[in-house]
């Protein structure tokens, strides 16, 4: 045991620092056997300078079990968090109450990705902007103008009412692509620049995944300045950082890239260099060619990925797409040829200049084959993506992660930093080798790397129940879905609201939505469907206390939903989450295993669909005072071999296999309200 890892134990005793702490002991605080074991294995990897990766069930508490040692150890630490709101909700509540409860003060600080900052330049060219869509959006732009007068950081989430998705945010936003870095005119005020200044003297600095590996692809985030002088790095929900790191690593060139810029081109030209070249005859070629690629699609499955082996994506016309890719070359060489006119005149044509280029090179990239161990796809919905990506980043971690090198002696050896890894869903079996081997960590030595599992305190056997009903239709008969709306039927009118549905497509997701509002109609249940609002607004509607509600969602809302007390009693789950087997990147995926002798099933299509039902299912008990039943409504979980896999990878709750039991469980849940 380190010196480190007795502190850290001090601090979460019965009498220590933590339930000490005023701010704390508020929030009944109470000392947890499994946070205090996660706690102490973080000590000693920071102590000794090696990682960890630890596996927390739901209520351990994983968040002060790695910021307590980060703060005693007096390390320079980069924590890494799934989501902007997580983000900020480490930053404002959890670090302080950690810091104020030990008594260190530490400088700590925020740092965000460029789109979630005000840039005052981009502003200022859509206040006099004479696009069409900037004067609809006049009022948005006069009240971020309004805010922009008095905040500090810049930092858009402060501003009440903006909504995420607001189509204002990329007109008063930058991009790596479209920013004018030191030539810029308000380079002094960027709030982009300060976020990084103060980030740089921090002690302990408040990242997100996406900012994380964005740096990893192009070294432009503001980690490149802090991360060489890192001795700790903390990965929070680390269960999403393949997915994430592969969406960064991939080559990406979409319709909405080349509108944007386009439309950059036409509102800079007019505020600069009017009348001296015809902007929107160059503007519009563009958006035309950008067009005629989208048409030269066809009809395609909305929302669908097309696999992409040969020379163009499956079931496209070859002539139609090369003469589209063409097209947007010779748009985007017209546009360069157009900015060398005015290029002297503002640095913004120079930058314009540049990206008109680098979209070049994109369009170059995607005419010739991919890559070697990628896999390429077009992503097709009202506008078009194309998309070349790693399969993992697995070679990208052991490269710059963990670079082995030569000590003294001639033993190899690995940087001399820590990497802390935690989430509540890491893997289904007790390696984590469904993390371990996606992110590259794999094979490294036990004196390099401790895998560690932490139970949740939760008593599930008692808290919960899991319902698999009986006689069900199979995911792939015509009746499924709407039955699966049936069973939600029962839990609303059991419960009055307090469910939580969760589907794995959006067409389930509409189905199932329309049924509920019109059998709902005249009641006092409040049907709630992802994408009537932001997530954040729908959650917060369901918990309001002054009304019954069901939600039904997908994707985005298996994970990251925090529903404590009897707000949520019931979590419907609609079939077993495997991975689409038709999706390119887990064809390739499963080619890859096959290839190795392996089966990609049970090696990766069940290990993928025990994380997202284990993620699903802890939306459901959220404190030791919670009580609510499970249903998933795919009869394969208990008729299939996989089935006792995925059983075995979530909490231990007994099973109801009667509707008689199902009901019983309503009528305990319904006692309770």
């Amino acid at each position: 045991m380190t010196e480190l890892s007795v502190l850290t134990a001090q601090a979460f005793a019965p009498t220590g620092a933590l339930a000490r702490a005023a701010t704390l002991s508020k929030q009944n605080y109470q000392a947890r056997e499994g946070q205090q074991h996660m706690a102490s294995a973080i000590a000693d990897a920071i102590a000794l300078r090696s990682s960890v990766v630890v596996e927390a069930g739901t209520g351990v508490g994983k968040t002060f079990a790695y910021l307590v040692p980060a703060v005693l150890s007096g390390s320079r630490v980069v924590v890494s968090t799934a989501t902007k709101n997580l983000q900020d909700q480490l930053y404002s509540r959890d670090l302080p109450a950690v810091t104020e409860a030990l008594g260190i003060p530490v400088r700590t600080a925020l740092l965000k990705g460029r789109s979630s900052y005000l840039c005052l330049s981009r502003m200022d060219t859509a206040l006099h902007g004479s696009n069409a869509s900037e004067r609809l959006l006049g009022k948005a732009l006069a009240e971020i103008s309004k805010w922009s007068k008095t905040t500090l950081t810049g930092d858009l989430a402060e501003m009440t009412g903006l909504d995420e998705r607001s189509p204002v945010l990329p007109l008063v936003t930058s991009t790596r692509e479209n920013c004018l870095g030191s030539e810029c005119s308000k380079a002094k005020e960027c709030y982009v620049n300060l976020a990084r200044k103060e980030a740089l003297s921090a002690d302990i600095v408040v990242v997100n995944h996406h900012l994380f590996f964005a740096d990893m692809a192009v070294r432009e985030s503001g980690v490149a300045q802090i991360l060489p002088t890192a001795e700790v790095v903390i990965f929070d929900e680390a269960h999403q950082i393949n997915e994430i790191g592969v969406g960064f690593l991939a080559k990406q060139l979409s319709s909405p890239q080349l509108i944007d810029f386009a439309r950059d081109l036409l509102a800079v030209g007019l505020q600069h260099a009017r009348g001296l070249v015809e902007w929107s005859t160059v503007a519009q070629a563009l958006e035309y060619a950008t067009k005629d690629l989208r048409l030269a699609v066809g009809k395609q499955n909305y929302a669908s990925r097309l696999g992409w082996t040969g020379a163009v994506p499956d079931g496209v016309d070859v002539h139609s797409w090369e003469r589209g890719l063409a097209g947007i070359t010779q748009a985007l060489m017209q546009a360069d040829v157009a900015l060398g006119v005015v290029a002297e005149m503002s640095p913004e044509f120079v930058r314009l200049a540049e990206r008109a280029l680098e979209l070049a090179d994109l369009v170059q990239a995607f005419i010739h084959r991919a890559s070697v161990d990628t896999v390429r796809w077009l992503e097709v919905g009202a506008q078009i993506k194309l998309v070349e990506s790693p399969l993992d980043i697995a070679d990208v971690v052991r490269k710059q992660w963990f670079p082995e090198s030569e000590s003294p002696s001639g033993t190899p050896t690995v940087s001399q930093r820590s990497w802390i890894f935690t989430s509540a869903t890491l893997g289904s079996d007790v390696q984590l080798s469904w993390f371990l081997e996606g992110c590259g960590l794999q094979g490294l030595a036990p004196e390099q790397l401790q895998v560690l599992r932490v139970s949740s305190p939760f008593n599930y056997e008692v808290q919960s129940a899991l319902y698999v009903p009986s006689n069900f239709p199979k995911p792939n008969e015509p009746d499924h879905t709407a039955r699966v709306a049936d069973i939600a039927l029962e839990a609303l009118r059991g419960l009055a609201g307090r469910t939580l549905v969760l589907t794995t497509t959006l067409k389930a997701l509409r189905q199932i939505g329309e049924t509920l509002t019109e059998a709902l109609v005249g009641t006092e249940i409040n049907v709630l469907v992802q994408g009537q609002q932001s997530k954040r607004e729908l959650i917060e509607r369901f918990r309001a206390k002054d009304q019954a509600s069901v939600l039904v969602a997908s994707a985005s809302f298996w994970e990251g939903v925090d529903i404590a007390g009897d707000a949520l009693q019931c979590v419907i789950i609609d079939k077993l989450p495997f991975p689409p087997p038709n999706d390119p990147l887990v064809e390739a995926r499963s080619k890859r295993l096959e290839a190795q002798g392996r089966s990609s099933f049970n090696d990766y299509s069940v290990p993928e669909a025990a994380i997202a039902l284990k993620q699903g299912t802890g939306r459901l008990i959220r404190s030791e005072g919670d009580i609510g039943v499970l249903v998933v409504c795919d009869p394969r979980l208990v008729q299939m071999g996989y089935g006792k896999r995925l059983i075995a990878s979530l909490p231990t709750m007994p099973i109801l296999r009667t509707t008689e039991a199902w009901q019983q469980w309503l009528g305990l849940l319904r006692a309770t309200h």
